[in-house]
Order: C-alpha cells, then sequence, then structure tokens
C-alpha cells in the first residue's frame, strides 16, 4: 500500500492533516440487494469530504454504515490508525462521530437549548443519584455543559429562540439546531446528511457558512451528502462519487468534474 502523506493543502491554502478515518472494500447486502459494492475512501483530517451520487447510489447507506447503524458484511473501517470493530451507534457516537439527519430527528417538545443539550450526553459522567438530585459532580458538570451549548447557540445565531419548542420552528430553523445539537458532541467527524435539503436560497447560504466557518475557524473535520451540485463543489475539498453502489470517481471537484463516468451518471453534461 502507498504511504499517504500526513500532511496536504486544500486548494485555498488551509492545512489538511493524516488520514483519520480509512473505509476499505465495504461492501453492504440487504438480503440479495447490494446496496454498496467494495468501496474504498478515506476521511482525513480537517477536510470537507462530500458522498454525491444519484438517487439510490448507495449514499445514505454508507453514511449509515459510518456512523454504526448498518454493520457491512464485507470490509474494514479503520479510525485513528486502527481497525474499528462492530459497534453499536452510541458507541460510534462516543468514539467522536456525531451526525444529522435526512429527516430532522429533533424533540419538538422541548426547548431549543435541551434539544442541544442532549448532545452533550455523552460528556456527563455523573453518576444518576447525583444527576437526580442535581448536586456535587452532577450540578458542575450541568453548568459547563450549558457553558458549551451557549457558545454554540451563539456560532449558529439562535440566541432568541433558544426557549423556543422546536416543534414551532420552521424547517431552516430545525436544521440548524439538529447541525447545533451534533456540534455539542464535540465530534472528530461531523456527518452531515444533506444538511440543505428543503431549504431556500438564504437558508442555504447561511448553512454553507456555518460549515465552511466550522472547518475554517475550529478545524472540524466534515463528511457530508448532498445533492446540490453548486453546494458541493463549492465547499469540498474532495468528492467520492457513487452510483448504484459502486464507486466511479474520487478527487478534487475539478477532477470530479472533468470525470466522464461522473459526468454520464450524475452531473448530465460537462462542467467547464
Amino acid at each position: 500500500m502507498i504511504a499517504t502523506p500526513a500532511t496536504e493543502f486544500a486548494t485555498d491554502g488551509r492545512r489538511i492533516g493524516p488520514v483519520l478515518m480509512d473505509l476499505r472494500n465495504i461492501t453492504l447486502r440487504f438480503g440479495g440487494v447490494v446496496a454498496i459494492k467494495d468501496i474504498s475512501f478515506d476521511i482525513r483530517e480537517g477536510e470537507i469530504r462530500a458522498i454525491i451520487g444519484p438517487n439510490g447510489a448507495g449514499k445514505s447507506s454508507m453514511l449509515n454504515v459510518i456512523s454504526g447503524f448498518y454493520v457491512p458484511q464485507e470490509g474494514e473501517i479503520w479510525f485513528e490508525g486502527k481497525k474499528r470493530p462492530p459497534m453499536k451507534p452510541y458507541e460510534v457516537a462516543r468514539l467522536g462521530l456525531a451526525r444529522t439527519f435526512q429527516n430532522i430527528a429533533l424533540f419538538d417538545g422541548m426547548s431549543v437549548l435541551d434539544n442541544i443539550m442532549t448532545g452533550r450526553l455523552n460528556r456527563m459522567k455523573a453518576p444518576l443519584w447525583s444527576q437526580a438530585i442535581w448536586w456535587g459532580r452532577a450540578e458542575r458538570e450541568e453548568v459547563e455543559n450549558r457553558e458549551q451549548v451557549e457558545k454554540i447557540i451563539d456560532f449558529l445565531e439562535i440566541q432568541n429562540i433558544r426557549k423556543t419548542p422546536v416543534g414551532r420552528l420552521p424547517y431552516g430553523l430545525k436544521k440548524r439546531v439538529e447541525l447545533a445539537r451534533a456540534l455539542a458532541a464535540e465530534p472528530r467527524i461531523l456527518l452531515l446528511d444533506e444538511p440543505m435539503a428543503g431549504m431556500n436560497v438564504e437558508e442555504k447560504e447561511d448553512m454553507c457558512r456555518f460549515i465552511l466557518d466550522l472547518n475554517d475557524e475550529f478545524g472540524t473535520t466534515i463528511a457530508l451528502i448532498e445533492h446540490d451540485m453548486g453546494v458541493v463543489m463549492d465547499l469540498s475539498d474532495r468528492v467520492v462519487v457513487m452510483d448504484y453502489g459502486r464507486k466511479i470517481g474520487d478527487g478534487t471537484p475539478d477532477e470530479v468534474r472533468a470525470n466522464p463516468e461522473v459526468i454520464s451518471a450524475y452531473l448530465g453534461v460537462s462542467q467547464e
């Protein structure tokens, strides 16, 4: 195997670190249906890595493999240089992966603040009895976790809705709250499943800005699925392209644009 350079640079000069996650020859089947067929790619520390492809290409299945919702029949997942055994989603979350969902999964009856606080559950170590009476270590943890959540609320500019029940919010703000909850876990890799889906132009611009700021200012490693090709090409450092469960392209946005198989399967026309 060819050694991967420890450090690379994005097209805009940002530093990209070593391989953080390496997916090797992943195959996933549902009965006789092959959702993912022998796909390999990696995610480097500090990059924005996009996974694209037509509907039914296997993108969400791949994200579910990464986050532990699906266990592939073949292949290996390496994280921080160690082979990852089959894990439940909560165990993967403890490793340092957090995600948003294509279909928003929030607690509608709870406030924005309380929804985001659920992202801190893996950070709460106080025993249950201490949490029940809010005393000692539990009290200190609550204060510390709320401080972190308030920073995220400020970053995502949702201060004015922090006490609003999520069920009352418009779709675009719900997407932002779901991003906030994922960020509350302080992930090593942030997985975004169609973060722009259903948004208007203004909401997409805001979400793009937050994603870029997360990556640029905080060095957050991001892997995302997105159908909006303009968004993908503007945001991503590298793009892996899937079609009918196969990988048909992998490289920089410019390399993907010029790939004839990608053009035929997904883009439809050459991108000059």
